[in-house]
Formats: C-alpha cells, sequence, structure tokens
C-alpha cells in the first residue's frame, strides 16, 4: 500500500468511525455525545497501539524481535517496519561477511596491518601486527601507539607522516629485528599503518655499505699515491720542452681520471657514512644566507668563462636546525649540478623561503632539462640520464643519492620538475619543527 492509499485509508477510517458515532447519536438521541465516544474508542484504540509500538522498539534494541501484529494503517505501519527491519538485517550480515573475509585475509599476511583514528588510538591490527609490536587485543585496543611503541622515531612519524617515505626502527619484541613502518592517511585523518619485518634485507643493506666503505677506503691510499706520482710527472713535463705532445696528453688524461675517482671514493665515503649511522637531533643554528653565498661564489667559479647568472633569494635571518657540513654537501650538489648542465650564459635560481608547513630551497636552471621518467629513478646511486654527458661533466652519479639522504637526516624530501629543453626545479623540504623563526 502506497502512502497516498495510506493517507486515503486513513482520512476514511476517522470519517467513518465518526459516522458511526453520528447513527448511534441519532439513535439515543445524543449526537455530540455518540461522536464522543466513537473519537474517544478510536483514540484509546489508537494509543494502545502506539503503546504496543513503544514496547517493541524497547524490546528490539537488545534483542530482534519481529513488529507486533495489528490491522488497519497500524497493520501497514508494523509491515514497513518489518520490511526494513529485514534489509538493515541482510545489510547487516552482509557488511559482517565482507568484514570476516577482510579480517580472515588479512590476518594470513606476514606484514602487519593497523588501523588508527585520528588521534593515533589503534582501533584494529592482525595477528602479525600483534607480533611484531607486541601488541595485545582487546587490552591496547583505543590506546595510542606512540604509548605502546616506546620510539622518538616512530613519535615524530605518527606526528607528521605527510609524503613522507616509510621509516626503519628496532623491534620493541625481538631483539636485533628492524622493522619498516608505512602510513598512508585516509578518511577523516584515520592511519593505516604497515609493518613489515626488513631485518634480511637491513643485513644485506649493512653488508654493502661496509663492502663499499671498505674498498673506497682501501683504494683511497694507493690512489693517493698515484696522484701524487702523476703530479710530480706533470711537474717535470711542464719543465722540458722536448716532451712529445702525445704524452703531455696522455698525462693530463691520467691526471683528470684520477681526480675524478678521488671525488667518487671521497662521495662513497660520504654516503657510506651517512647511512651506517644514525641521525641525531643537532641543536645546531645553520645561518644559511652565509652558507648559501659561500656555495654561489664556489659556483661562479665553477662556471668559469661560460658566465652564468647565478643569483641567490634569501633573507639575511634565515636559520634552520641541522648539520651544516651535511646541510652544505646537500646544497652544494645540488646548485653545482645547475651550473654543470646549463648551457654558458643560462640562469640559476638558488631561493630560500618558508611558510605554516616548513621550509624550502629551490634551486631552478634553465639547462637542458631532464625527461620525466628518469626523474623518479633521479636519486638512486649511480642512475644517470645521459652517460656521456656525465663524463663530460665529471660527475660521480652519486650528488642525487647524498642529497637524498642528508635531507632524511634532516626529516626532510626531495621533489623533482623537469621537461627537456625547459629546465629543471630540485626543490628540499624540511618541516617546520627544524624551522627556526
Amino acid at each position: 500500500m502506497t502512502t497516498t492509499s495510506i493517507r486515503y485509508w486513513l482520512t476514511g477510517r476517522v470519517l467513518l468511525t465518526l459516522a458511526a458515532g453520528l447513527v448511534v447519536g441519532c439513535l439515543v438521541d445524543q449526537i455530540f455525545p455518540g461522536l464522543f465516544l466513537a473519537l474517544a474508542l478510536y483514540t484509546l484504540w489508537s494509543h494502545r497501539q502506539l503503546c504496543r509500538l513503544l514496547d517493541w522498539l524497547n524490546q528490539a534494541g537488545d534483542q530482534e524481535l519481529e513488529p507486533p501484529e495489528s490491522s488497519g494503517v497500524w497493520g501497514e505501519i508494523f509491515d514497513s517496519i518489518y520490511r526494513i527491519q529485514s534489509r538493515h538485517s541482510r545489510a547487516k550480515k552482509r557488511l559482517a561477511n565482507v568484514i570476516d573475509r577482510v579480517q580472515e585475509s588479512t590476518a594470513a599476511l606476514n606484514d602487519g596491518v593497523l588501523m588508527a583514528d585520528a588521534h593515533g588510538c589503534l582501533e584494529w591490527w592482525n595477528r602479525a601486527a600483534g607480533e611484531l609490536l607486541g601488541l595485545h587485543m582487546p587490552d591496547d585496543q583505543g590506546q595510542p601507539l606512540t604509548n605502546l611503541v616506546r620510539n622518538p622515531k616512530l613519535a615524530r612519524y605518527m606526528e607528521n607522516s605527510t609524503g613522507k617515505e616509510p621509516i626503519k626502527i628496532d623491534s620493541p619484541v625481538y631483539e636485533g629485528r628492524q622493522l619498516q613502518i608505512a602510513i598512508t592517511i585516509y578518511g577523516q585523518g584515520s592511519r593505516l599503518l604497515l609493518v613489515r619485518d626488513v631485518s634480511r634485507l637491513h643485513q644485506l643493506e649493512i653488508m654493502r655499505t661496509d663492502f663499499v666503505a671498505n674498498v673506497s677506503h682501501e683504494l683511497r691510499t694507493p690512489l693517493t699515491v698515484i696522484c701524487g706520482y702523476l703530479e710530480t710527472l706533470g711537474d717535470a713535463v711542464a719543465m722540458n720542452p722536448e716532451t712529445p705532445p702525445a704524452f703531455s696528453r696522455a698525462l693530463g688524461r691520467m691526471q683528470e681520471q684520477a681526480e675524478r675517482m678521488q671525488r667518487l671514493i671521497e662521495d662513497l665515503l660520504l654516503l657510506s657514512r651517512l647511512e651506517a649511522t644514525e641521525p641525531e637531533r643537532s641543536s645546531q643554528v645553520v645561518s644559511l644566507k652565509p652558507l648559501l653565498a659561500g656555495i654561489i661564489d664556489d659556483a661562479r667559479a665553477l662556471s668559469g668563462e661560460k658566465q652564468h647568472r647565478v643569483h641567490l633569494e634569501c633573507a639575511d635571518n634565515s636559520t634552520v636546525q641541522g648539520e651544516p657540513m651535511e646541510l652544505r654537501s646537500a646544497f652544494s650538489n645540488l646548485v653545482y649540478n645547475a651550473v654543470r648542465y646549463t648551457p654558458a650564459g643560462g640562469e640559476v635560481v638558488v631561493k630560500w623561503w618558508h611558510d605554516q608547513q616548513g621550509g624550502y630551497l629551490m634551486v631552478r636552471d634553465d639547462g637542458v632539462g631532464i625527461d620525466p621518467v628518469h626523474i623518479p629513478r633521479l636519486t638512486e646511486r649511480f642512475y644517470r640520464v645521459d652517460k656521456s654527458r656525465s663524463q663530460m661533466t665529471g660527475g660521480t652519479g652519486l650528488g642525487l643519492a647524498i642529497v637524498k639522504h642528508v635531507l632524511l637526516r634532516h626529516e626532510g624530501w626531495i621533489t623533482i620538475r623537469s621537461h627537456p629543453g625547459k629546465g629543471s626545479e630540485f626543490v628540499c623540504h624540511f618541516p617546520l619543527t627544524r624551522i627556526v623563526l
């Protein structure tokens, strides 16, 4: 029965009741008492049906009960409630089945999965997460994760996880095991955390880092000796005008390659140190204007006859909290790369600014540019867009990898925008907690 039909039926029922009261009143010669009696009886009957509905609603809150039986309009109301209740029950069963399947599938994962609200309080986690982090259901449910897993790195990551890469922490349960934690924001600030046991990968990474560091260190001494003798030979050749030109060219080429290898070894040692040591929250305040001005002077000297236009935009009172030598290494790599890969007479802009989200250092050039397909891999070790061009400029292929690791140690990250023939723009992002106002 439609809503319009129910309204017509209800109106007809009321009119029929009034008509019956009118007939009875006429028979006893008491019209108004008859009407009043009819309305009173109809009202009492409706009141009884309403009380039955209220009683059913109170009982249905604790257990699923079917609505009471009735006739007329109240029967239609009870039947409509029953249909809604049946649909709700079917939907509830479907959702329960979906939740059960999701929980069963995530419980089978070897990686941990946690759900937390916008405040970082735990709502649900699977078996693997409980084992890796030492969580217990239901005692730890509703508790902040940072209260259960005491780790400063995790606390900082939970406070600001936007745009950041996953972090690695020591397992709070198993000694010597490394965990990788990644956060995804969804809904109204809720957080989905993925926890992986990367102990094996961590050990392999340590072995690789140690190997590179040891080899680089062992190569440094013999290479220093070679460079010394090459310099001596160069002085001797310069003093002897009878030296054949082919010998002079070969000696100059050897000196260039030896210097390039020295730079490569120095970059490898620096990268190994950045990877092998844990970053400490430095309390040193670095004044950026003189730091960047020194880098700009070196960049102009590197430019030489190419006469690049190198500009600096930085307020005199700009400061950041961090390690000055590491920051100089990262910033200089970006500026020197811009000079190397920008044609003669090109422009390089170095700019620092900050806002309510954090601080930013931008290095922009109008050079040859980079195909966007290469951008995701630019910060990998030894990755080269053009090997021949890198050999011409004397690059080691480690500069952007060093930049990336320095920024990670300062809780920052780098974004790159570039197109062939339109130059490149590198922006270093620093969190607001690193900015000294």
